[in-house]
């Protein structure tokens, strides 16, 4: 074959793929991106909400101060009493942990909501969405 591509084969001998070197990769990308119909800008379907992390996590409550539902957001003001009750949801659960940290994304803004319960109290951080992303921080699976 070529010094550009290896073929890769399995241990009956079927072929299962090929590996291409930068060079020919770099030809031949574009057809090969149209022929399989693969999007450029990969399509982002969002995750459920894990519900059932914060219902773990309400189990197992053993802070000395009541379940909190209210979530506000600092960036654009969106608030809320109950966030599980609101329909459509003003804020949606994106992470709960039996460490107490929440996570809420603002559905107006975008921005992340980190709810850190402690002993004693506590601590909200609002981080403003960003649209310019840092790529190479990014997980694709």
């Amino acid at each position: 074959m070529s010094q550009h591509i290896n073929e890769l084969f399995d241990k009956d001998g079927n072929l299962i793929g090929a590996l291409l070197t930068a060079e020919a990769w770099t030809a031949v990308r574009d057809q090969v991106m149209t022929a399989l119909g693969v999007s450029e800008t990969p399509t982002v379907q969002e995750k459920p909400e894990p519900l059932s992390d914060w219902e773990e996590l309400i189990k197992y409550w053993d802070f000395p101060y009541p379940v909190d539902m209210d979530v506000a957001c600092d960036n654009c003001g969106n608030e809320t009493a109950d966030w599980s009750k609101d329909d459509p949801r003003r804020f949606r659960l994106t992470s709960a942990n039996l460490a107490g940290l929440v996570s809420f994304k603002c559905m107006n803004c975008q921005a992340k909501v980190a709810k850190k319960h402690f002993k004693d109290k506590i601590a909200t951080e609002c981080t403003p969405y960003q649209e310019e992303k840092i790529t190479s921080k990014e997980g694709l699976y």
